[in-house]
């Protein structure tokens, strides 16, 4: 597993080229997006899941961020100031042994931007992911 300076010099180098490392671009959470997913009935139903994976990570607080990570993955929640607005970004990338790979940005603003949004939705980014690399898995060994 990587220590937190690995972790840390990848940050430096997703947050310094975001737009070139991240495929897809930022996705910003809005009512749509938490809808077409299903997150806005998870978020209105208020019981709490005994598996929540968010809860499965090694946790390191600095003043500029939060970092979470575990063997598949790194999490790196960052609080900013955009335009007196304040929003977090959520980078979430697949923890290999030489650094992690990006695979996911999101930001949330307004009245999305709360923990209890983006912790749903880092749930439903991380499950998706894991359902991804089971099926890319048992497609590799079909072959």
């Amino acid at each position: 597993m990587l220590n937190p300076t690995q972790l840390d010099e990848a940050y430096k180098q997703f947050m310094g080229n975001l737009m070139e490392c991240v495929h897809d671009g930022v996705t910003r959470i809005n009512l749509q997006f938490l809808h077409d997913r299903g997150i806005l009935a998870l978020i209105q139903d208020d019981t709490a899941e005994p598996d929540d994976l968010t809860q499965y990570f090694h946790v390191i607080e600095s003043v500029e961020k939060v970092t979470l990570f575990n063997e598949q993955f790194v999490v790196w929640i960052v609080p900013k100031m955009d335009s007196e607005q304040p929003v977090t970004y959520v980078l979430i990338a697949l923890n290999h042994p030489e650094k992690p790979h990006l695979e996911i940005v999101f930001l949330t603003e307004g009245v999305y931007n709360t923990p209890r949004y983006v912790l749903k939705v880092l749930q439903h980014y991380l499950v998706d992911m894991l359902e991804t690399e089971e099926t890319v898995t048992l497609f590799e060994k079909g072959q």
